[in-house]
């Protein structure tokens, strides 16, 4: 995001919260004449730390208030893709109903598609992602006309996990009102499959989304409920059962740190770790790119997030500290790691152990660190320091800052 966006987007956040300039002061421990400046265009730019401030104020996430990177969001929100991605989320009104699949109609490899769409997402392929949405639509809505009820089922498992991945795309486009449709039509789709796992795995992605619009009450309450509806009923004692109570938990959590009680969102979390050392002792009968992210590693690194979130930056440092990284923990989550543990180094002054990671990071995934505008504000920072610790102006130098 450009500097010059800033106060546009505090200004955006602020109002959809519902807060005057004077209440975000009082909420973030900033002046009102700070954001005064900044929305007004009088001071582009601010210190990590008074950014931190007043993303949790707003109760968002810090690159929300930063502006998702251009990596993210692929710059096309409403170019033809994306038109033909909300045409199949939401098919034009009174056209025909989709007819039988066809004797050539494969619901194994419908699946692996969806599932290596799953992949692509968790690999932030988003553009991938979504030029294979449109037909990956048609043919599961096909797949729930087939004659065999059992047959119908599966295939609205499919359409329940099509919709789900277009709601997340969505949300990665900034379209948070078409994810919330997206997956309000999954959810239709997953109460008429043969997966009881499917319902819970889409309310976890609208929490997600309540989280991405402010509504975090929203969010905690049906996370939570749906958490505990799935101990309630035995769902949680298999291995992808527990996979989708933990990231259920885990979005409560989140859920609750942004709402200003860190101390239940880590209570949260540490429970979560615990459960998710089960996850390898349970029977496991499907596809692991089908179900939720949950396994010690990705638990580890969420707390890792929500320590250096909301101020806990040797927190933070210390959980990750001797961390191994799971198999199955997606790339992304590996990106974000080191782009977290930067920030716990930078907000405490250890300049020095921040470009360290940041060196990491570069050589782990150096396109989605240039796009990245949390990345250019941590190095930002650090390069207005008086003394620059070695290894700096080259990261400076690659994501354009100072010249």
């Amino acid at each position: 995001m450009a500097d010059e966006d800033l106060g546009r987007t505090l200004r955006r956040l602020r109002r959809l919260a519902s807060l005057t300039q004077e209440d975000l002061a009082e909420r973030s421990g900033m002046s009102v004449d700070v954001i005064r400046q900044l929305e007004q265009g009088r001071k582009h730019s601010a210190r990590l730390p008074t950014l931190h401030a007043l993303a949790n104020g707003l109760g968002v996430e810090l690159t929300t208030l930063l502006g998702d990177p251009p990596a993210v969001s692929t710059g096309e929100t409403d170019g033809p893709r994306f038109v033909a991605v909300r045409r199949a989320v939401m098919p034009v009104l009174g056209g025909p109903e989709p007819g039988p699949p066809g004797p050539d109609f494969s619901p194994d490899r419908l699946r692996e598609r969806i599932a290596n769409g799953w992949t692509q997402y968790h690999a932030a392929e988003f553009d991938v992602v979504m030029k294979a949405l449109p037909a990956l639509l048609l043919d599961a809505r096909t797949a729930t006309a087939a004659p065999d009820e059992q047959d119908r089922g599966a295939g609205f498992v499919c359409l329940g996990k099509a919709l789900q991945l277009a709601g997340h795309i969505a949300v990665r486009m900034g379209k948070t009102d078409l994810a919330l449709t997206s997956l309000e039509r999954a959810v239709d789709a997953a109460r008429r499959s043969s997966d009881p796992l499917l319902l819970p795995m889409i309310v976890n992605s609208t929490a997600w989304t309540y989280q991405r619009q402010g509504r975090l009450e929203d969010a905690l309450s049906v996370a939570l409920r749906v958490a505990d509806d799935m101990v309630d009923t035995g769902l949680d004692e298999t291995a992808d059962g527990l996979k989708v109570w933990g990231a259920l938990t885990m979005s409560a959590a989140t859920s609750a740190a942004r709402s200003g009680d860190y101390t239940r969102a880590a209570e949260m979390m540490a429970r979560a770790e615990r459960e998710a050392a089960r996850v390898s002792k349970l029977p496991d009968a499907g596809d692991r790119r089908m179900v939720s992210v949950f396994s010690p590693s990705s638990v580890r690194i969420e707390r890792v997030r929500l320590a250096v979130q909301y101020g806990h930056p040797q927190d933070a440092l210390a959980l990750a500290k001797g961390m191994r990284l799971g198999k199955d923990t997606p790339p992304s989550w590996r990106t974000w790691l080191l782009l977290d543990v930067a920030r716990a180094h930078a907000d405490i002054g250890d300049a020095a152990g921040a470009v360290k990671t940041l060196e990491s990071l570069r050589r782990v995934a150096p396109t989605w660190m240039r796009h990245h505008t949390l990345a250019v504000a941590v190095v930002r920072d650090l390069w207005a320091l008086p003394n620059h610790p070695p290894g700096l102006r080259p990261l400076a130098e690659f994501l354009g800052v100072g010249a």
